[in-house]
């Protein structure tokens, strides 16, 4: 069947794989909150700054 070796190999490439995964998914759900939180912000800071140079 398998070897010793070629069982923490399959474990090994397991873990990877596993890793992999819950960094894409962490990547899509967070990065796109983040990002559109920054733009946000200075999109607020940008209309404040032109607001207060008006009056």
């Amino acid at each position: 069947m398998f070897d010793f070796s070629q069982y923490l190999g399959f474990l090994a490439f397991m873990t990877i794989v596993t890793i992999g995964f819950w960094l894409m998914i962490f990547l899509v759900s967070i990065l796109p909150y983040w990002i559109g939180g920054s733009l946000l912000e200075r999109w607020k800071l940008n209309r404040e700054a032109k607001k207060n140079t008006e009056a």
